[in-house]
């Protein structure tokens, strides 16, 4: 596979390879392959691709399908989301030549880093996965998890998702935003560390998040709405709500919520685009306010950000457009990592009191 094209400057990949590059946002198989440590065919991202690219650290999640919301769905759904969540917690040792270590807090992933071992991050994709039982949350975090994503698209028994499914009996709104039961998840989330993820929510319930939460939200992989009129991306009331509550929205490699689509032809999206996202956060939040995601495995590629090794396209893009070291090093983990550190020190404060 094709690690970066020959307009990649050497000092684009010096500077990628020294960073501490965080992917905030990565699909793994189900049913579990036990294949994370071998350079696979199909999967976009494996320990090796991320080796080979200088990719640091990703968030894998355990992405549970909306599905129905009554008793047999939640226990199916919170049956997966520990099973998926046990089978990221086996992604670490050495094999195969690549040493991975799956760490749940900020100061672990930089000593992994440090060591020049990569990082793992679980985290959980749908609060579906914890059904109608906040109780589960805890066991989520005991398993690593760093942040859960409030709904996936369907709304569930926390909150409303910006894509209700009629073929769930869905109408567009259910809870209008956050339900009393999305309230008391978000506040066992932050006594516990794991940060509140908007990516999917409906615009009232990203909104009410945000109150609700006591540490910064995040969206883990979502882009910007002036630019590209998709309900899964975030307006602009959005974006000076997530800074005001000190967040960050990860933009991702999704070309459907990158740029309209064509009148004739297929979308395709390129680095250019998700960058032309970052531009649009750092004019109007600064630059402190927004990161990198890829949603690889889970539908997200652009043309020359196909898989984990070709990380350096970004890299060499932002150089191009004129952001430093330190604003790309913000862009690739800074950011990210500030708002799961605020996480971990409200955990410890209520811990404490």
């Amino acid at each position: 596979m094709t690690t970066q094209p020959s307009s990649v400057s050497a000092d684009a990949v010096a500077l990628h390879r020294a960073l501490f590059t965080l992917d905030s946002h990565i699909d793994i198989p189900w049913p579990d392959r036990n294949d994370a440590f071998e350079d696979t065919a199909d999967r976009r991202v494996d320990l090796p691709k991320m080796q080979k690219g200088g990719m640091s650290a990703g968030c894998f999640v355990a992405y549970i399908a909306q599905a129905a919301i009554d008793r047999e769905g939640h226990a199916q759904a919170q049956q997966q989301c520990l099973a998926m969540l046990d089978a990221i917690g086996r992604m670490q040792g050495t094999h195969n030549g690549v040493s991975a270590r799956v760490c749940s807090t900020v100061a672990d992933m930089r000593a992994a880093f440090d060591e020049g071992v990569l990082v793992v991050v679980p985290a959980v994709e749908n609060g579906y996965g914890m059904g109608d039982d906040p109780a589960l949350l805890r066991q989520f975090r005991a398993k690593g998890a760093r942040y859960v994503t409030l709904t996936h698209n369907g709304h569930n028994a926390l909150a409303d998702a910006a894509i209700h499914r009629p073929s769930l009996g869905d109408a567009p709104q259910c809870h209008h935003g956050l339900s009393a039961l999305g309230r008391e998840a978000i506040a066992e989330m932050n006594r516990l560390g794991i940060v509140v993820d908007v990516s999917h929510s409906s615009k009232q319930t990203m909104l009410q998040a945000v109150q609700v939460s006591a540490t910064p939200v995040v969206a883990s992989h979502s882009c910007v709405r002036t630019l590209c009129d998709h309900p899964r991306n975030l307006d602009d009331e959005q974006l000076d709500a997530l800074k005001e509550s000190g967040g960050v929205i990860q933009i991702t490699a999704m070309p459907a919520f990158l740029k309209p689509k064509p009148e004739e032809g297929k979308r395709q999206g390129f680095v250019a685009d998700l960058v032309d996202h970052i531009d649009y956060v750092v004019r109007r939040l600064g630059p402190e306010y927004v990161g990198i995601s890829s949603d690889f495995d889970g539908g997200g590629a652009l043309e020359d950000w196909q898989n984990a090794t070709q990380g350096v396209n970004i890299t060499s893009e932002l150089m191009r457009r004129g952001y430093d070291k330190s604003e790309i090093a913000a862009f690739w983990d800074e950011n990210f990592l500030r708002v799961l550190e605020k996480a971990e020190q409200v955990a410890e404060q209520s811990r404490i009191a």
